[in-house]
């Protein structure tokens, strides 16, 4: 799982420095009339990597969660306010493998899917060019279903509030379609109760979540 966190930190350090590389790298601007604008509406279909944190803590058990990685599609929407900001929202589900590691072992905790919708506040560099990188916050709410606990256990989920950071950039293939990169960082926690043991972890879950896409601009 360390390999992931370096990987996924790495992709997250070549987003922002695109971010900041794209004025000086990029000279090109879009089609006359194309380009991003207030009023816009952007579908994207992006297939995407959730790479979970490893990392929580249990009332009695010693050790720390480990949630499996999951690649999946991802649709999100996004309205351009004005040409430069713009509202995104990400809509997604996952399933995981989640199991708890003692050190000395590791318990099945069985599996659970997750829906975190995620709304974004977005500031779009270079509205108008060929390339136009973007930086965003927000808020999630994940919601836990289909918990499916290993024989003898009643494993449950506490659905949470957390917030959102993310980074991309938008290459302009033709006057309406997009090529997207995106990575956010969610920051998400919740309270897994294991019953009839007794177990009540505090679970930071946080994952990295790594999208590449294709957009299209009405």
């Amino acid at each position: 799982m360390k390999g992931n966190k370096r990987i996924t930190s790495a992709i997250f350090a070549m987003a922002l420095g695109t971010v900041m590389a794209a004025p000086v790298a990029t000279q090109a601007v879009a089609a006359e009339g194309a380009g991003k604008s207030a009023g816009d509406v952007m579908v994207r279909l992006r297939g995407i990597g959730v790479i979970p944190r490893d990392h929580g803590s249990a009332n009695i058990l010693s050790g720390h969660d480990t949630l499996s990685n999951e690649y999946v599609p991802e649709v999100d929407f996004t309205y351009f306010i004005t040409d430069n900001v713009a509202m995104e929202l990400i809509a997604a589900t996952t399933q995981h493998d989640v199991k708890w590691d003692t050190g000395a072992g590791v318990v099945d905790l069985g599996k659970v899917n997750l829906l975190p919708p995620t709304l974004t506040l977005q500031y779009h560099f270079m509205p108008n060019e060929t390339i136009s990188p973007y930086l965003g916050a927000g808020l999630n709410y994940t919601f836990f279903y289909n918990e499916n606990s290993p024989a003898g256990l009643d494993v449950r989920y506490k659905d949470h509030i957390g917030y959102a950071l993310q980074a991309g950039v938008d290459y302009q293939l033709s006057e309406n379609w997009y090529a997207n990169l995106d990575v956010k960082k969610i920051f998400l926690k919740t309270t897994v109760n294991v019953d009839p043991i007794g177990v009540v972890a505090d679970v930071d879950i946080d994952p990295w979540i790594i999208g590449l896409g294709v957009g299209y601009k009405f």
